[in-house]
C-alpha cells in the first residue's frame, strides 16, 4: 500500500531500484508499519529511546544526532504515519496546531491561502489572526460546490486548505475537484483528514499534496497524547517541511510518539466501532421528538450522502443534531448524559459531547457562526466505542429530561 520509495513495512528505505513495499491491508500496516524488531535486542516492541543525543562513529557520521532533529520512536511513528496514508513521507509535530503552523511556514510572505470556510476553530485562529502578521492571507468559501474555489484564486494564491469532514458541521469537500482545480492553477492542497483517520480516506489518493491529521484525535485514539501528523508524495514539500520540523522545533517527545505508535495498532478495530455506534446513534436521533434535525454523512438525509459512498470507506464516528430548544436546553442535555463526558476534543475510546457555539467554536463571531450554521442549539457527539445500547438509552433519557424541562 505505500507507493514506491517509501519507507517499507518494517520503516526501513525501499530498495534502491525503487521497489514498493508489499501490498497488506490496513491492520496488517498498523501493526507492524514502522515497528520491526529492536535490531540490538530482538525486543519485538521496539524501546522507548528518551537519550536527547546519540554518538556518533566519526565526526558527521551517525543515524540520530539530536532528539529535535530525528529521535527512533518519532521515525518509527513517521513510517507508520506515511503507510497508511499512502505517502512517501510522514511527520510528527507536538500538536495538530503545530502542524498547521509549520506547513503554513512554507509560505512566503504575501502569499494567498483559500480555506474552507467551515474549518476547526484552531485552524480559523491562526490563518485569521497569526498567518496575517506573517504576511499570508485567507480567504475563507464554501466549497460545498468546489467550482466556488475558482473564483477566488489569485495571482499570489499559493496553498488550498480543507476538511472534510468539517467541524462541527459535518459538511464534505469534493477532494478530486478541489485538487483538480487548484493544481490546473498551480496550487498546493492540504486536508485535514482528523474526522475520518486513513482507515476511512486517504486524501492523498485523491489527489491531496499533504493530509494533516491532529493525531491527538482518532490516531492516538486514547485522550492522552497532544500531537499532529502529515503525510506527502511531494519531494519538494516534504523537503521544506523536514527542514522546518527541526528549525522551528515543535516536534513531540519520544514517550508521545511511543503512546501514539501503539494507540496505532488497533486503529482500524476502533474505527469500525467508532462508525458502528454512530450510525446507530444518528438513526436514533433521527426519530427523536426532542431532535430539530441531525447531521451524519452515513445518513441518507445527508445532503451529501452520495459524495460521502464514493469519497470515504466509512462515515466516522462524529455526529452533529440540534436539540429542540435553545442554548439553555443543549446545556441541560448536556449536564445529565452518563456515559457522554461534556468536554472538548473528540477521537477517544469514551463518548464525549460538546457545544461549540460555547465551546470549540467560541472565538468565531456570532455572524461568523450563523454563518456556518452553527446554532446555539447544535451538540457534538464523538461516538466512543461503549457498547451502542448503552449510549442510546444514555442520550435518550438526557434528551427527554431537557427537552422536557423547556
Amino acid at each position: 500500500m505505500s507507493p514506491a520509495n517509501a519507507k517499507n513495512l518494517f520503516g526501513s528505505p525501499a530498495s534502491a531500484d525503487g521497489d514498493a513495499a508489499p501490498r497488506y491491508g490496513f491492520g496488517t500496516l498498523a501493526i507492524h508499519a514502522g515497528a520491526a524488531p529492536d535490531a540490538a535486542t530482538g525486543a519485538v516492541i521496539p524501546p522507548l529511546s528518551l537519550s536527547t543525543t546519540f554518538k556518533q562513529k566519526a565526526v558527521g557520521d551517525f543515524v540520530y544526532e539530536y532528539s529535535r532533529s530525528d529521535n527512533p520512536n518519532r521515525s518509527n511513528l513517521e513510517a507508520a504515519i506515511a503507510a497508511l496514508e499512502h505517502g512517501k513521507h510522514g511527520f510528527a509535530f507536538s500538536s495538530g496546531s503545530a502542524t498547521t503552523a509549520t506547513i503554513l511556514n512554507t509560505l512566503q510572505p504575501g502569499s494567498h491561502v483559500i480555506s474552507v470556510n467551515d474549518v476547526y476553530g484552531g485552524t480559523h485562529r491562526y490563518l485569521n489572526k497569526v498567518a496575517g502578521s506573517l504576511g499570508v492571507e485567507t480567504t475563507f468559501v464554501d466549497l460545498a460546490d468546489a467550482e466556488n474555489l475558482r473564483d477566488v484564486v489569485r495571482e499570489n494564491t499559493r496553498l488550498v486548505w480543507i476538511e472534510t469532514p468539517t467541524n462541527p458541521t459535518l459538511r464534505l469537500v469534493d477532494i478530486e475537484v478541489v485538487s483538480r482545480i487548484s493544481h490546473e492553477a498551480g496550487l498546493f492542497v492540504v486536508v485535514d483528514n482528523t474526522f475520518l483517520s486513513p482507515y476511512f480516506q486517504n486524501p492523498l489518493d485523491l489527489g491531496a499534496d499533504i493530509v494533516v491529521h491532529s493525531a491527538t484525535k482518532y490516531i492516538n485514539g486514547h485522550s492522552d497524547v497532544v500531537m499532529g501528523v502529515a503525510a506527502t508524495n511531494n519531494d519538494a514539500l516534504a523537503s521544506k517541511i523536514r527542514f522546518l520540523q527541526n528549525a522551528i522545533g515543535a516536534v513531540p517527545s519520544p514517550f508521545d510518539c511511543y503512546q501514539a505508535q501503539r494507540g496505532i495498532k488497533t486503529l482500524h478495530l476502533r474505527m469500525r466501532q467508532h462508525a458502528e455506534n454512530a450510525q446507530r446513534v444518528a438513526e436514533f436521533l433521527e426519530t427523536s421528538p426532542y431532535v430539530d434535525s441531525v447531521i451524519y454523512p452515513g445518513l441518507p438525509s445527508h445532503p451529501q450522502h452520495s459524495l460521502a459512498k464514493s469519497q470515504m470507506r466509512g462515515f466516522g464516528g462524529m455526529v452533529s443534531f440540534r436539540i429542540k430548544g435553545d442554548t439553555n436546553t443543549a446545556d441541560r442535555f448536556l449536564q445529565r448524559t452518563h456515559l457522554f463526558t461534556l468536554a472538548e476534543s473528540l477521537g477517544g475510546v469514551e463518548s464525549l459531547a460538546e457545544l461549540p457555539s460555547r465551546m470549540t467554536h467560541a472565538g468565531l463571531s456570532p455572524e461568523e457562526r450563523n454563518e456556518l450554521g452553527i446554532t446555539d442549539n447544535l451538540i457534538r457527539l464523538s461516538v466512543g466505542v461503549e457498547d451502542g445500547d448503552d449510549l442510546i438509552a444514555d442520550i435518550a433519557q438526557a434528551l427527554e429530561s431537557a427537552v422536557q424541562a423547556n
